[in-house]
């Protein structure tokens, strides 16, 4: 029974896990939309009834969140396309100068494009090296990203260099602690990031397979 449960256990979690994470993000995306296009799909009177389980409402509400998925995707198409283009390249370089000259959200435009730069720029270095980090006590160890260096006040103010560790919880990874280490307190190791996220996730289940040199 105990085999059963488990096997059916390392089944079933990772579509839990992915259905969980692909709903928060469908959710993220369309809600602030999804009230607007439900009530105009409502006076429209395009959907007349239920299907199967699904009341009136429901119906309306999923189908508001996959027309606005759509929309979404044709746009965010279309913009990387005329991205391309000088003139719009101009526009967009207009309108973050713009943003940025707004105070509050200037603050909020900036932080959130430095990190979304830093996770999907091909050029960055960040979250690239992982490591070991004395953590949460001297004779313990957990595993972290390297995010780059501690801002110089950080590194002044403690009299040494230091470097920002990402560590992530498990097995949720979007969670975490931002540390400040000592270069010497780290121990780089050779393992990729997906595979240390991997292992995070599977609370460590799943370690990353040993590479052998023939």
């Amino acid at each position: 029974m105990k085999k059963y449960f488990l096997t059916g256990l390392i089944i079933l979690l990772p579509v839990a896990i992915t259905v969980a994470i692909v709903g928060y993000l469908i959710n993220f995306f369309t809600g602030p939309f999804v009230e607007g296009v439900a009530v105009f799909l409502k006076k429209m009177n395009i959907i007349s009834d239920g299907f199967l389980f699904l009341s009136h409402d429901q119906l309306v509400v999923y189908i508001s969140k996959f027309l606005i998925l759509i929309c979404l995707f044709i746009f965010i198409m279309i913009l990387g396309a005329l991205t391309r283009w000088y003139v719009m390249r101009f526009i967009l370089k207009f309108w973050d100068w713009m943003l940025q000259k707004i105070p509050i959200v200037s603050t909020v435009y900036k932080i959130t494009q430095e990190i979304i730069k830093s996770f999907f720029m091909p050029d960055k270095n960040a979250f690239r090296q992982v490591v070991l980090v004395p953590f949460p006590r001297a004779d313990m160890y957990a595993l972290g990203l390297v995010s780059g260096n501690a801002p110089q006040v950080c590194s002044t103010s403690s009299g040494s260099p230091l470097i920002s560790v990402l560590i992530p919880t498990t097995p949720n990874p979007i969670t975490g602690f931002l540390l400040m280490f000592k270069s010497e307190d780290l121990i780089y190791i050779d393992m990729k990031p997906e595979e240390a996220i991997k292992y995070i996730i599977s609370c460590g289940a799943m370690a990353p397979v040993e590479k052998r040199i023939i």
